[in-house]
């Protein structure tokens, strides 16, 4: 029987590396010839952590630190070198809000396909269906191909697909700067509500501190694909700002 306390991500030992070839080309040669040269990038370097249900964890780091290596293990983008990883729940990340999308299909076709790609059946979209088209507050656009959304509708309607399919995990990187001051106040509202939830855990990768703080009470901090701090948030904020100054 899973418990408040039990864990729903975990990563033991995990190493990503990548292969960086000179052009395409080469990476394609590749797939025939492994005697073809590249050099290897190191992204994610034996790390390990456990995230426990309801927990708030915001993740820091620079450019390049590991971050969106992390993310996209977890939600299945791409597969550890070596290590295991362990995600139990529905993951709803915020990450390619877009990403997805038939442009023919309208912004009702895209929410079941959406919806469908999350893991949901039909009748579970059914119930949440409302509910996401009055957050996108998309109008009649809501039933027009979505060829015909600027970049800014398309993003609130993959927002709010996501925030209100009713994750176990929700990740959230930096996609709270989705449309307009009132729309973006109305999503971090929403985020707030979701987390709020002592069943719902979060994973917030951001650079604004601030915003960290307010959401999360656990911080990790990353270096060059190490995890080199892991505790209070605010420990964590001033490790990492501590980071940036040197």
């Amino acid at each position: 029987m899973e418990g408040q306390n039990s864990i729903v991500i975990k990563f033991d030992h995990v190493t990503k590396i990548y292969k960086l070839f000179k052009n395409d080309k080469k990476r394609l040669l590749y797939t025939f010839c492994k005697r073809i040269k590249y050099k290897e990038k190191r992204a994610v370097n034996d790390v390990s952590f456990e995230i426990k249900k309801g927990e708030t964890v915001a993740l820091f780091g620079r450019n390049g630190a590991g971050k969106s290596t992390i993310l996209k293990m977890i939600t299945g983008v791409c597969f550890p070198t070596n290590g295991q990883i362990d995600v139990n729940g529905r993951v709803s990340a915020l990450l390619e809000l877009t990403s997805g999308f038939d442009p023919e299909f309208t912004g009702k076709e895209n929410i079941y396909l959406k919806g469908q790609l999350l893991g949901l059946n039909d009748s579970e979209i059914r119930e949440v269906e409302n509910d996401i088209i009055d957050f996108a507050e998309l109008g009649e656009y809501i039933d027009q191909p979505v060829r015909t959304y600027s970049s800014g509708m398309k993003a609130r309607l993959g927002f709010s697909i996501n925030v209100n399919i009713k994750p176990e995990i929700l990740i959230v990187d930096e996609a709270l700067s989705v449309g307009d001051e009132e729309f973006k106040r109305k999503c971090i509202k929403k985020v707030n509500d979701i987390v709020s939830n002592e069943n719902v855990t979060l994973l917030f990768v951001t650079h604004a501190t601030g915003v960290a703080k307010e959401f999360c009470k656990r911080g990790m901090v990353m270096e060059k694909g190490v995890v080199t701090f892991d505790g209070d948030i605010q420990e964590a904020v001033n490790v990492y700002e501590n980071s940036l100054e040197k």
